[in-house]
């Protein structure tokens, strides 16, 4: 059975996100889920926009970001 959102016409990575805003916390000391989003766009971007790598570029926003906030 499909969930509301992938009804509604969400992609899969943005499902993911939806439910990762649903059922994680945010960190305190780390990016937020919006920081998170901007930087895996800008990975996609920078790759010339070619799909099928949209978990590859979340993980890598995270680790990046993650490794940002512990330098802080």
């Amino acid at each position: 059975m499909k969930s509301k959102a992938v009804a509604a016409g969400m992609g899969d990575l943005e499902h993911e996100m939806a439910e990762a805003e649903q059922t994680q916390p945010e960190v305190a000391n780390g990016p937020s889920l919006e920081e998170i989003r901007h930087r895996a766009y800008e990975l996609y971007v920078e790759r010339a926009c070619i799909d099928g790598r949209d978990q590859d570029d979340w993980l890598q926003a995270e680790r990046e970001l993650f490794d940002k906030y512990q330098a802080l």
